[in-house]
């Protein structure tokens, strides 16, 4: 696993991965299964899935992405990362690729 931004922030992001990781390995296959459901079945296992993983993950998501917005500022990274919010608006997300080139 990589380092964080900040070497402070390295034990939190390496807890959080694994936290995101055991959630993710619970997720991944029921939410394949999931796919074929109707659209309201489908819902409800997001927003239990999102409930589990803001129980178990959220805290320390929390804290990492504290740390590491602590450690763009210290860097003077914000002034940066503001400018090409600014140059490069993404106000609508890009559309899907193609199957099919132009």
């Amino acid at each position: 696993m990589a380092h964080s931004l900040s070497p402070e922030c390295t034990p939190l992001k390496l807890e959080y991965d694994s936290c995101f990781n055991a959630w993710f390995e619970g997720y991944l296959e029921p939410a394949v299964a999931a796919a074929s459901s109707s659209a309201p079945a489908r819902e409800a296992y997001s927003q239990r899935k999102a409930a589990e993983f803001n129980e178990k993950c959220g805290r320390v998501w929390e804290t990492y992405r504290q740390c590491v917005q602590k450690a763009v500022n210290e860097k003077g990274l914000d002034t940066l990362l503001q400018q090409a919010r600014d140059e490069n608006p993404l106000t609508v997300p890009p559309p899907p690729p193609s199957d099919h080139p132009a």
